[in-house]
């Protein structure tokens, strides 16, 4: 994310880079190389806090993935995402370093991300990421 000088003035936020990639947890896929699935995990009580206005964004994470050697183990992907609750961060920059740091960490064949975020101010946003491997 861009320098802001005014990120977080007067809400206290964490900032993006607070959140660790080394909590997540890859185990091994048993089926590498037998055959491919997809995985989607969703969680349903992702917050975050809005870095212009200091409000709690909330929304559902959906995560979707062919996994090729490693999976993620749920309780570290929970823990993962929890450490986003103080963090100051938009919408479409989330989804896109969750996407990243999943990546990074599972090397899977093909990911998407999705954060589906409830309404405020009578608005609602989807934001989608996607990656495949060539």
């Amino acid at each position: 994310m861009p320098d802001n000088p005014s990120f977080g003035v007067n809400y206290n936020l964490e900032k993006p880079d607070t959140v660790k990639t080394d909590i997540l947890d890859p185990i091994d896929y048993a089926y590498a190389g037998k055959r491919d699935i997809e995985i989607e995990i969703k969680q349903p009580e992702y917050t975050s806090v809005c870095p212009m206005t200091g409000l709690p964004d909330y929304g559902c994470i959906i995560v979707r993935y062919r996994p090729d050697k490693k999976i993620v183990e749920l309780k570290s992907l929970k823990y993962y995402l929890l450490q986003y609750r103080n963090v100051g961060i938009f919408y479409e920059h989330v989804v896109n370093r969750i996407l990243d740091d999943l990546v990074s960490v599972l090397k899977p064949k093909q990911m998407e991300v999705v954060g589906d975020f409830t309404a405020r101010g009578g608005m609602t946003s989807r934001v989608s990421a996607g990656y495949e491997r060539k």
